[in-house]
């Protein structure tokens, strides 16, 4: 899968999000520190997700943009 992230850059570091994934965010000293600390916090966003909806009917749409 591929999403869209946002990059913060400030003084202190640099910080990323990710906008389709409220609450999914990470950080590094370097840009590509930053990028591979996202790809595990969404790792770990969509593993709660799955967790959430354990015993529940769950079903996938397909979307076209």
């Amino acid at each position: 899968m591929k999403y869209k992230v946002a990059i913060h850059r400030t003084d202190e570091g640099i910080s990323v999000s990710v906008p389709a994934l409220p609450g999914c965010w990470s950080e590094g000293d370097m840009e590509a520190e930053a990028l591979a600390n996202i790809q595990d916090a969404i790792r770990e966003y969509l593993a709660a997700l799955e967790d959430g909806v354990q015993d529940t009917e769950v079903r996938e749409v397909e979307v076209y943009l």
